[in-house]
């Protein structure tokens, strides 16, 4: 209730600001698989790493993902580059991060193993900078795992692991997986 309560408080202050469209309904088919590198338990954590992918339908769309490494208080950042810029050795600041993940995300539905813990990471950072918290619907792969699937594994190959980018892309496998095995049967007429 309180995180409802304070999404219409956000969805009020900034309904007329830069960001104001987030708050409105999505109603489109894509959903944005998520993935957050952090440095420490998520009540303290700060990201050193973000990335995103879309998802069409069945398709996972790696063309379209976003990849940043975060300057971090010591000057290092994670080991993972930005795709979209090209440049494999830029750091952006969190400022910077968050606008560009904004962007990106836009209002479409996210998806994530473990979404508390990724957007408790954002979510500080974003209302520390910008002064709300990620509005979007959520699906969070691992409760829908446990419900559905605990004692089989999903067969998913793993894309790069040491790569924050990586795991997006398998958190996005991993969801048009479940999405099949958990599909109504359909018969024949």
């Amino acid at each position: 209730m309180l995180k409802t309560l304070r999404r219409l408080v956000d969805r009020h202050r900034h309904a007329d600001g830069d960001y104001g469209w987030l708050f409105r309904p999505y109603t489109g088919e894509e959903l944005v698989a998520l993935a957050v590198q952090s440095s420490d338990d998520a009540r303290h954590a700060e990201p050193l790493a973000i990335a995103a992918v879309c998802l069409r339908g069945d398709r996972v769309l790696t063309r379209e993902s976003l990849e940043l490494r975060l300057v971090t208080p010591q000057g290092r950042g994670a080991e993972t580059p930005d795709r979209r810029s090209g440049d494999p050795d830029e750091e952006v600041t969190i400022d910077q991060a968050l606008a560009r993940l904004l962007d990106f995300v836009g209002n479409r539905p996210l998806v994530s193993w473990r979404l508390d813990h990724d957007l408790a990471v954002l979510n500080r950072s974003l209302r520390r900078v910008l002064g709300f918290e990620l509005p979007n619907a959520g699906i969070d792969l691992a409760q829908r795992y446990q419900r559905h699937h605990p004692a089989s594994g999903l067969e998913v190959p793993s894309v790069d692991p040491q790569g924050v980018l990586g795991a997006a892309i398998t958190t996005a496998l991993m969801h048009r997986r479940l999405e099949r095995a958990t599909a109504p049967v359909r018969h024949g007429a």
